[in-house]
């Protein structure tokens, strides 16, 4: 469905005269609070008109700055550099931590020796050393009777020289001058010292490091002094306990005769051990011979060869043996000869029988022999077993006195141990006394040297700071100024009538078009810079504004009735185009409003954009610009600009469905969305007429009874409210009240 309406011709002399223009005439705002951003191109003017406040002063502080540095008398300054390690020397050490590794020093221990560098013992020894009290540098007495210093020590502002001591004066002079601080992450200390004087700058950074490290020896070797008298008075009372000790643990040994042995043992212990030795190799002996006596017997009860070794180790044995031997071997040689009822044989067999007889006997008197041997050791055993309990019961008796010779041992081994712990520290305490040139903690790993540049003052940095900062101050202060200025509400009109005569024009665009017949769609505005100076307005209103004022209020009244608006008709183009920029300006007093332009056939929109190349809603169908790209703002006002496309794009993408929703994200967003249809010719209803109003702007000669009729049309196809304008808007010659110049 299609809206289609009667055009008339068009007048793109309306442009020009109301891109140089914000708003109509009643629009109260002042023209900086048109917009929300800064008016920068303003401020650079107001920096420019008023520059002569800002060089004067810069000029003025870079030369004081510049005198004041070239007056000062220069300070040189020099810095040596101790590194804290605690290193010793590994000889010195004692006996039992020549083999540890020394700790190493933490974060605390290297800024303690910071804090002993900045001792006012070691402040004095310097200032001695190098005769500073005698320097004008380090007592101001010396430089005579100041005045101005004087009156400033009045108002509490430093202090009088003549009150203070001559040493409190050269050691404030000193302390101003000294800087010591440890390099971070690590354990190196830097000496810094200023003076008039290199050399004496450097004489004293050195004299400091040096003076720190005596420090540090003295004290060590104080340390050893003070260790070793001690450690000597300690060793005259442990030498005489030690012999006291002694001397008990040998008197009650003689009294309780406990007396030591071998091994360390006393006599009673030793011989019970010597007894339950004896005794057990008794038993031994005991069991092992009732053993083979039992074993013996039993071979011979039993018939079976007597086998065990103390029977065949008999001479005897071995003998009979040997003749059974020689025996078996006859009776066999002669067997094999004879039967056995044979007289020879008989014999033989006698005499076998005669030797076995005598090998069993020979056996049983060795098993009575181990039988009494059994008895023997049994003898032994009772005996021992006898003197080992008699010898039980009297180191019962003594137990108590020996556990008392073992306290008195143990006190006496402990008091003579602590004695020669106590010899060996003290050897090695006055070692270290008598060694003058033992090490100490620190080292000096670089050596002041005399400097040929001034430390102080910083001549460019001083003079380039000083004229940065009053160059900065003075401009913020302008800036500051005209700000505020800028900022202030105004109670005068924005748009007035034309300018009083005999006033210079101000530079302003004017916006012209050429003469090619192509479709005002695909034609771009063409500016050309004029010269003309905006003149003081003169607080008249342009009647012929009174209707889209009431129009506009009306609109902003109805609040969400009135949010989405299309603006259509049978005029112009531009006329129609110029009635929503400017009904949307009044109504952005108050509420945010965004123009949508869908006609795309006048160039207004171009000319009154900050951004005249920036996309459109064809190429946000499209997918090549984003929301934020598409949307622009009004050069003049606080209005929101949307435009079709770029020239030249296809206007079927202004009837794709996704249009629409586009459409609702603005609503969204804005208080009011104004629709630039133009004719609607091509434009689908629905998104126009969907929760919205139309405004009308008709042809002049448009007859009364064709208004009714197209009011009645528009309301059958869907707006919820039309209205109809009396006549097209035609744009007066006012101009932007104050002193901005505006530009299309």
């Amino acid at each position: 469905m299609r809206l289609a309406f009667w055009r008339a011709g068009k007048d793109r002399g309306l442009v020009a005269r109301v891109v140089s223009k914000p708003a109509p005439a009643t629009y109260k705002p002042a023209a900086a609070s048109l917009s929300d951003d800064l008016d920068l191109r303003a401020l650079g003017q107001a920096l420019l008109r008023k520059r002569g406040w800002i060089i004067i002063p810069t000029l003025l502080a870079f030369v004081l700055s510049l005198a004041a540095v070239n007056l000062v008398t220069p300070r040189y300054k020099s810095e040596a550099r101790i590194l804290i390690d605690g290193r010793e020397n590994v000889f010195l050490r004692p006996t039992g931590e020549r083999n540890e590794e020394r700790a190493a020093l933490d974060a605390e221990a290297v800024t303690s020796q910071v804090q002993l560098l900045l001792s006012r013992d070691l402040a004095r020894e310097i200032i001695k050393k190098n005769k500073l009290a005698e320097r004008p540098e380090f007592d101001l007495v010396l430089q005579g009777f100041s005045p101005a210093r004087s009156l400033l020590a009045l108002f509490g502002i430093g202090r009088d020289p003549f009150s203070l001591t001559p040493e409190e004066r050269v050691l404030e002079a000193y302390y101003d001058r000294f800087t010591a601080y440890a390099v971070d992450k690590s354990r190196v200390i830097v000496i810094e010292f200023q003076s008039r004087d290199p050399e004496l700058a450097a004489r004293v950074a050195n004299s400091i490091a040096e003076g720190y490290l005596v420090l540090l020896q003295g004290a060590r070797q104080e340390q050893a002094k003070s260790a070793g008298q001690w450690l000597s008075g300690e060793i005259e009372n442990l030498r005489k306990k030690v012999a006291e000790a002694e001397s008990r643990v040998e008197d009650f040994r003689s009294k309780s005769s406990l007396f030591v042995g071998t091994n360390n043992t006393t006599l009673s212990n030793q011989q019970m051990g010597e007894l339950n030795t004896q005794l057990n190799n008794a038993r031994a002996l005991k069991s092992d011979a009732e053993s083979k006596a039992r074993m013996i017997r039993e071979m011979l009860q039993s018939g079976k060869p007597i086998e065990a070794s103390e029977v065949l180790n008999s001479e005897l044995t071995r003998r009979l043996s040997e003749q059974r031997v020689t025996l078996r071997a006859q009776l066999a040689e002669q067997s094999s000869t004879l039967l056995d009822g044979h007289p020879r044989i008989k014999e033989l067999k006698a005499q076998l029988a005669d030797l076995d007889r005598q090998l069993r006997e020979e056996a049983g008197k060795i098993s009575r022999s181990l039988d009494n041997d059994a008895r023997i050791a049994g003898g032994r055993v009772e005996g021992l077993s006898a003197s080992l309990e008699q010898l039980k019961k009297q180191a019962t008796s003594t137990n108590g006195q020996d556990v008392q010779l073992r306290a008195l041992e143990r006190e006496a081994k402990a008091q003579r141990d602590l004695l020669e712990s106590y010899l060996a520290k003290y050897r090695e305490a006055n070692t270290r006394e008598n060694i003058e040139a033992g090490p100490t903690d620190g080292r000096v790993i670089s050596r002041a040297t005399v400097s040929n540049t001034p430390a102080y003052p910083k001549k460019l940095p001083i003079v380039l700071i000083a004229t940065l900062a009053t160059l900065m101050l003075s401009a913020g202060a302008i800036a500051t100024g005209e700000l505020l200025r800028m900022t202030a509400p105004r109670a005068t009109a924005a748009f007035t009538s034309r300018p009083a005569p005999g006033r210079a024009p101000a530079t302003a665009a004017a916006v012209t078009f050429t003469d090619d017949p192509a479709s005002a769609a695909d034609r771009a505005p063409v500016f050309e810079s004029r010269p003309e100076i905006q003149s003081e307005p003169a607080p008249e209103i342009v009647p012929e504004l009174a209707e889209i004022e009431r129009l506009a209020e009306h609109l902003r009244g109805a609040g969400e009735a009135a949010r989405k608006v299309a603006i259509l008709g049978t005029a112009s183009n531009e006329c129609i185009t110029l009635t929503a920029l400017t009904l949307a300006r009044l109504i952005a007093r108050h509420a945010r409003v965004a123009v949508v332009d869908l006609s795309a056939s006048s160039p207004t929109i171009w000319s009154v954009s900050v951004d005249s190349a920036a996309p459109g809603l064809a190429e946000l169908m499209l997918g090549e610009a984003s929301f934020s790209q598409v949307i622009t703002k009004d050069r003049l006002s606080r209005v929101h600009l949307v435009n079709a496309g770029r020239p030249g794009f296809d206007r079927a993408l202004l009837q794709l469905p996704r249009l629409t929703l586009a459409i609702d994200a603005l609503l969204r967003v804005y208080d009011h969305v104004l629709l630039d249809a133009g004719s609607a010719s091509d434009l689908p209803a629905e998104l126009l007429t969907t929760q919205a109003r139309a405004v009308v702007v008709p042809d002049a000669s448009m007859a009364a009874d064709a208004r009714a009729l197209m009011c009645d049309q528009l309301r059958a196809v869907g707006f919820s409210e039309v209205t109809m304008l009396s006549k097209p808007w035609q744009p007066s010659e006012a101009a932007e009240p104050g002193p901005r110049v505006a530009a299309a």
